[in-house]
């Protein structure tokens, strides 16, 4: 175990020093702007300070001043000092990268109050002074030694970071016509106006009109310029919709105050719906605090327990949306409870008809891997503990659940517990659907709307 001690009065002589060493990361950064609220460009924001006087992001200066009282508090009196007085004048900046030395030295002590000036100091690699200053402390009479305190590890990140960076890569994309299925309250509608309003959509409201201008009224939202399709009640826009789509009038649909399964049905009808030849399937996009880039799960919310054959349809579907994302070769991982393949454990059998299936072109476009423990699909360090050789382990953008409850469930999991921002969109039909649920926000619909219009643009322009 390590301890921390200190230096009592009595003990302190005149020249004393005690040092520490930091080299300043970006995570730092970040880390003292969340703490202090102090977000001034010069240490945030990289094109400004591109162009600001020193060309570069620095750390704020008391970056420098919190680690002076980190030595006085923990080495040089340490535990048991109050501080009373701290002078600084700073020399130079410090930027990412720079190594930090920070030195005080003992100048006085004052016997009838117990106080101690200490030289304070902090020196870059080159030996160059960036802070300079005085401390005036009271030093402890009492000698302490204590265990050090292990602190928590902080994982810093930006609400909706990758979202915003999809959004981003809209700008020069015309926006989709949606088919916006009875928006009926509050969160639907502000969903599919926001969505507008950042040239993602152009929406056509179907559903009680009356109704749809009263919450538009009650949530203080414009309608200028949106149509609205008449439609009695949910299931009537449910067909609407997917007629609209059959006469070529929108390029997609967005689910709003209905159940999924009515929806659906409309979709699914045998004659009148939007049939492929491939099987559908839910995809979620899910923007993780955790992970280092989106992860995306699927099937999560239309199929139940699928077959080797429908899974096939699932990992392709989750392939092609990838691609329209920019995404060239997206890494697969076959989710099971193990790595190897076991006859009596049925997704091990269909992770390893899959892989085989990639082999001979029944599915293209991704490297795929399988079967894969959760842990093993997204953790380096557990694939490496087991020794597995695989280009998906640790680093998979898609993860394929073996059926519906558990992709659910991973998917509900990362949310909940982890934090994670979802979207979701659903493909193999003739025209992507906008799946979201009631407890998505704005920010949620906004980007499975994103999602809908890359995938729409990439398809005209594939076809």
């Amino acid at each position: 175990m390590e301890y921390i001690e200190n230096k009592t009065f009595d003990e302190i002589a005149v020249g004393d020093i005690a040092e520490l060493t930091r080299v300043l990361k970006p995570q730092d950064i970040e880390l003292f702007a969340v703490m202090s609220g102090d977000v001034n460009p010069a240490h945030v924001d990289l094109e400004y300070a591109k162009a600001d006087i020193f060309h570069k992001v620095i750390a704020h200066g008391m970056w420098g001043g919190a680690l002076i009282s980190a030595v006085l508090g923990t080495q040089l009196p340490g535990p048991g000092t109050i501080y009373l007085n701290q002078s600084l004048s700073f020399r130079r900046p410090v930027s990412i990268g720079d190594k930090v030395l920070v030195r005080v030295t003992v100048k006085e002590k004052i016997a009838d109050k117990k106080q101690v000036l200490l030289k304070c100091e902090c020196l870059n690699q080159d030996g160059e002074c960036v802070i300079i200053g005085e401390a005036r402390v009271i030093a402890p009479s009492e000698k302490v030694r204590r265990p050090r305190v292990i602190l928590p590890e902080v994982h810093l990140h930006e609400h909706g970071a990758h979202y915003q960076k999809l959004l981003e890569s809209t700008k020069d994309i015309a926006p989709i016509r949606v088919a916006v299925v009875h928006p009926c309250d509050e969160i639907s509608l502000l969903g599919a106006i926001e969505a507008k309003s950042q040239g993602v959509i152009e929406p056509i409201l179907i559903g009680p009109k009356d109704k749809i201008i009263a919450v538009a009224g009650e949530a203080g939202c414009s309608l200028a310029g949106i149509k609205i399709i008449e439609a009695p009640h949910s299931h009537a826009a449910a067909e609407i919709a997917v007629e609209e789509v059959r006469k070529h009038n929108v390029d997609a649909i967005m689910k709003g105050k209905l159940h999924t399964d009515e929806l659906m049905q409309a979709i699914l009808h045998k004659s009148k719906g939007l049939r492929t030849e491939r099987r559908m399937s839910h995809i979620f996009a899910l923007d993780v605090p955790t992970y280092h880039k989106p992860l995306f799960i699927t099937d999560a919310a239309i199929n139940i327990a699928p077959d080797l054959n429908a899974k096939r349809d699932i990992v392709q579907n989750a392939i092609d949306l990838l691609h329209t994302l920019g995404i060239p070769l997206p890494k697969v991982a076959i989710l099971s409870a193990v790595e190897t393949v076991n006859s009596k454990i049925l997704s091990t059998l269909d992770a390893a008809g899959l892989c085989k299936m990639a082999d001979r072109k029944q599915i293209t476009g991704g490297i795929i891997d399988g079967p894969l423990a959760f842990d093993n699909a997204i953790s380096k360090s557990a694939a490496a503990a087991k020794e597995l050789i695989s280009e998906v382990a640790g680093d998979a953008d898609i993860l394929v659940a073996p059926d519906l409850e558990a992709g659910n469930m991973i998917a509900k999991q990362l949310i909940y517990l982890a934090g994670a921002e979802s979207a979701g969109i659903v493909l193999g039909a003739t025209v992507p659907i906008i799946l979201t649920s009631r407890a998505d926000g704005t920010l949620s619909r906004l980007a499975s709307c994103v999602l809908a219009q890359r995938y729409v643009d990439y398809t005209k322009k594939t076809i």
